[in-house]
């Protein structure tokens, strides 16, 4: 059992498994990479709708966004449930072939981020129709939302 249990604990830091339990990004989980990193476009649209006003056209398209970012993390999180039965059938061998493991990681890492990046253009082509009213309501959420974080962060540096 203690094999098993340290196993799987080098397959999924070697993989990067658990960082992955969702496509990409999905809880507000950032990866650093790019402007605006951690920070969802979806779940700062999805805490504003309320103050956006939207246009008919607008929330057809919200609509739209919404049914295939739920599609997307369904598909998600199927993926990395066959990277967890993978790594149980490997874990279940005398020599578990902990390659085959990390290449299904690596596969389905790839797949959700192409999923992730299909899912964050519909909100960004959402975000693309707004008024300069509705642009300005979310910069100024996105600026609070990177103050707070900033601001987190410091006091994370100022504990250690």
């Amino acid at each position: 059992m203690r094999f098993a249990a340290l196993a799987t604990a080098a397959v999924l830091a070697l993989t990067g498994v658990a960082a992955m339990a969702q496509p990409a990004g999905w809880h507000g989980h950032g990866h650093g990479q790019g402007p605006g990193a951690g920070i969802e476009i979806e779940q700062v649209l999805g805490a504003l709708k309320g103050r956006l006003t939207l246009n008919t056209s607008q929330q057809l398209m919200w609509d739209s966004a919404v049914a295939q970012t739920r599609a997307a993390h369904v598909a998600g999180r199927a993926s990395m449930q066959k990277v967890r039965d993978a790594l149980a059938a490997e874990l279940a061998k005398a020599e578990p072939d902990l390659a085959a493991v990390a290449a299904a990681a690596d596969s389905t890492q790839n797949s959700n981020q192409t999923l992730r990046h299909g899912v964050r253009g519909l909100w960004l082509q959402i975000y693309a129709t707004f008024s300069p009213e509705q642009k300005t309501i979310v910069r100024d959420a996105l600026s609070k939302q990177l103050a707070r974080r900033e601001a987190m962060g410091a006091r994370m540096r100022d504990h250690l």
